[in-house]
């Protein structure tokens, strides 16, 4: 027995969520191996329900939304907003017209970016950030910032891989902070961050609070009220839901205040030649036939983790986080990132010494196991961990001990095979 199945064999309890036959794409094989899927961070897979739920709108309900006044078009538009009002639930938002449909948490960051930033922005404003975005809510601030004279500042992390929340204090003291944003979970170390208390000191010091949350939905509650903060973006395909599809939550006077993000149907309510009128959120923010399959696919997803419990999910992540972890400290030549406790979730990036990430990610690979190698989006959050790029396990509900033992297996031959070459 090698050392990483003797330590796993004796390793935590992981609850088993009995999951994974509902997904077909993993009865594949990879490389002549059974596929272990470690790379839900990128994006998950789906199971049997969101397929059978978008096949059924195509099959059976095709229409446009909003505009037709026959019976089917009728039954489009309620499957449409029947997926607001279900996503709005899910995230315990109170009324499902503050939830806006984007094309992704990307999309709903720009969103927020141009048509509250534009606005509000000024010269000398500045925009918080912190050093483990994702690009996707780095980049938006930047153009934002660019366009109106505002200018980024970025909080720290702390050695262990946490945000500096002094630092954050110091930032927000020059009282010209508009904005913080800040992912839920990074997707570099796991890191959960303390998202509610920092609303509760972006609001002190009279700045909003924007949240990337691509990395939570999916794998913790998610409850915007108790979170308190004023604008929530997620994307559908790493919650086990279709591409092309993601919310954007905002606080009802906000969206109200905003002006649209792009122009074109249905977010307008008269329209003349020299100008036009605009529709309340959320149609204001969605110009165009909307994602309308895919919407009705999120909604499936949403049911089928609400089937399973989020508080059952992050205890099956959690469980497997501390399998893994426990093996990769027992193998020479392997370092790992981020936190170890409660405030962690199931995204672990790691090195072997010597070996780049594409390496191990190719060598991984040969044996059936899946890892992200590279800087993950997140170039300033490798530069604050002093590495050119990690390679990247994660995590989603049909993982199983048994996905954990062979992706350990097969770090360990990596770096036996490169430590002997």
């Amino acid at each position: 027995m090698t050392l990483s199945s003797r330590l796993t064999s004796t390793g935590p309890s992981v609850p088993d969520l009995d999951v994974r036959t509902d997904f077909p794409l993993l009865g594949r094989l990879e490389n002549g191996h059974p596929l272990v899927y470690l790379d839900t961070a990128a994006t998950s897979q789906k199971p049997r329900a969101v397929l059978e739920a978008m096949e059924a709108f195509f099959i059976v309900h095709n229409a446009n939304v909003h505009r037709g006044v026959y019976g089917l078009a009728q039954e489009a538009t309620e499957l449409y907003e029947d997926a607001r009002t279900t996503l709005a639930a899910f995230l315990n938002a109170p009324d499902p017209r503050n939830v806006v449909f984007t094309r992704g948490t990307t999309e709903a960051i720009n969103l927020v970016a141009h048509a509250w930033g534009l606005s509000h922005l000024r010269p000398g404003d500045e925009i918080v950030v912190t050093e483990l975005e994702h690009h996707s809510n780095l980049v938006p601030w930047q153009l934002a910032a660019g366009a109106t004279g505002a200018r980024l500042r970025a909080v720290r992390l702390t050695p262990d891989g946490r945000l500096d929340l002094g630092h954050l204090q110091e930032l927000l003291a020059s009282g010209r902070v508009r904005m913080v944003a800040v992912g839920h979970v990074s997707n570099v170390l796991g890191t959960v961050h303390p998202v509610a208390q920092i609303a509760r000191l972006a609001h002190a010091a009279g700045a909003l609070c924007l949240v990337d949350g691509a990395q939570a939905a999916g794998h913790r509650a998610v409850d915007v009220q108790a979170l308190g903060v004023d604008f929530y973006a997620l994307s559908g395909h790493k919650m086990y839901g279709p591409t092309g599809i993601g919310a954007l939550w905002g606080r009802a006077e906000l969206l109200e205040a905003m002006p649209p993000f792009m122009g074109g149907g249905e977010m307008i309510e008269t329209v003349e030649i020299g100008g036009s009128t605009f529709a309340p959120p959320p149609l204001r923010f969605e110009p165009g036939t909307p994602p309308i399959a895919q919407a009705v696919g999120l909604a499936a997803a949403v049911r089928f983790l609400e089937a399973i419990g989020l508080d059952r999910v992050r205890t099956h992540e959690a469980a497997l986080l501390e399998r893994a972890l426990r093996g990769l400290d027992a193998l020479p030549g392997v370092v790992t990132y981020g936190p170890r406790g409660e405030d962690r979730a199931g995204v672990i990036s790691f090195n072997v010494r010597g070996v780049h990430p594409h390496d191990v990610a190719t060598f991984l690979d040969e044996d059936g196991v899946t890892v992200r190698a590279g800087q993950h989006c997140a170039q300033p959050a490798m530069r604050a961990l002093g590495v050119d790029a990690t390679a990247r396990a994660s995590f989603g509900v049909y993982t199983t001990p048994e996905d954990v033992d062979a992706f350990l297996r097969s770090v360990e031959r990596c770096a036996a095979f490169f430590a002997s070459a």
